[in-house]
């Protein structure tokens, strides 16, 4: 087995595999089966929101590539008259600028630096994004999830639920009748860390109480509610409050990215990665509505195979990246294809960094056991419902 492994290495390196995860199935008997939202993935590895997802060609490089999600880049809500009170989220992106990050522990990484935050163009713009992504999710090439910020009140304030009917109906019709539900992903910016509405803990914990029952109730479809949580100013204990108030969310995607209050940026790199994984070593999952656990996604500084099963250690039954698949070219092992290709061949076949040679690895600890006759990504998750 690992001069199989080094093998496809490299020759992947010059070359893709029609369909990755029967590949790997195949070839190591290794089921990489993932979920986002409770829909089953052919492997764990997705893109989340933001400037690689607000294009059809983008979307359609990445069916290509073979990712199993992507995530649009985050709408912001508006009413029927097209007044947003989040307006102030709809900045034109500058150009993202790639940078090396030191940890505070000295160890170098990687951070993704751009100053706009989401989508700038029209409604309608968005709604035709969504059909494409619809198109691909039902011919099963790629699931493709719409994101949206909402309104987030002032403690003394009401929601303005006329932003959440009217953006939430607009998706659902663009999204369409015929295979229901609708998912979403609430997408709580890093970049609203660093703003004075988040001054306020029990203002945050009242927006994740309350906004995804008022998506739920504002749209026409039945609808999955993912929230992506932002990491707070505040301690690791508030970060898991944070995530136990989010009851109504159908998954939790942990975490969003730190924020720099002195660049004003929002940053990754080894200092979030060890933030996010502290914090859900911390979280004892709490059983939902139909007495199934609440879904984990996990994000930050997913720099290679073993980082994802550091998640899904954690609970995680799949991963959203996005610096990784903007490094220079030099950065990755393989000579041929996009950067989403060659993101997924790091991350998949490394031989010694990769998810085969981590699950693997974990096998031989006696961690993981095989199930006639394969290991399984999801029974890493798993594990770590029961020991929860």
């Amino acid at each position: 087995m690992p001069e199989q492994l080094e093998w496809d290495f490299e020759r992947f390196k010059r070359e893709w595999p029609r369909d990755l995860a029967a590949h790997v199935r195949e070839a190591y008997r290794i089921d990489l089966t993932a979920r986002y939202l409770g829909e089953t993935l052919p492997h764990p590895i997705g893109k989340g929101s933001g400037q690689l997802s607000l294009s059809a060609g983008q979307l359609e490089d990445d069916a290509s590539a073979g990712l199993a999600f992507v995530v649009l880049k985050t709408l912001i809500a508006e009413d029927e008259t097209g007044a947003r009170t989040m307006a102030a989220w709809a900045v034109h992106e500058t150009k993202m600028k790639v940078e090396a990050r030191r940890a505070a522990d000295g160890r170098d990484g990687w951070t993704v630096t751009w100053k706009g935050r989401g989508w700038d163009r029209s409604l309608a713009d968005y709604l035709a994004l969504v059909r494409a992504g619809r198109d691909l999710t039902r011919a099963g090439r790629l699931l493709v999830v719409p994101s949206v910020k909402y309104h987030l009140p002032r403690l003394d304030e009401a929601f303005r639920d006329a932003e959440y009917r009217h953006t939430t109906a607009a998706l659902a019709a663009a999204w369409g009748e015929k295979e229901p539900p609708l998912l979403l992903e609430k997408d709580f910016s890093p970049t609203l860390a660093g703003d004075p509405l988040a001054d306020d803990r029990a203002q945050i914990l009242r927006w994740l109480g309350e906004v995804p029952h008022r998506i739920r109730a504002a749209s026409p479809l039945p609808v999955k509610v993912a929230v992506k949580l932002m990491n707070a100013r505040f301690d690791d204990t508030f970060q898991v409050e944070m995530m136990q108030a989010t009851r109504d969310a159908d998954a939790l995607v942990c975490f969003n990215r730190l924020f720099d209050t002195q660049r004003d940026v929002a940053y990754g790199g080894w200092d979030l990665s060890d933030r996010n994984l502290r914090v859900l070593n911390f979280y004892r999952p709490l059983p939902t509505s139909t007495d199934r656990y609440r879904l984990l996604v996990g994000t930050g500084n997913i720099c290679s195979g073993r980082m994802i099963l550091e998640y899904a250690s954690r609970g995680c039954e799949s991963v959203q990246l996005h610096t990784f698949f903007q490094l220079p070219l030099a950065e990755y092992p393989a000579t041929y294809g996009s950067r989403s290709q060659r993101a997924l061949h790091a991350l998949v076949f490394h031989p010694e960094h990769g998810l085969i040679a981590g699950m693997r690895d974990l096998e031989a600890r006696g961690t993981l056991d095989r199930r006639n006759g394969e290991l399984h990504f999801l029974d890493v998750s798993s594990h770590a419902h029961r020991a929860s």
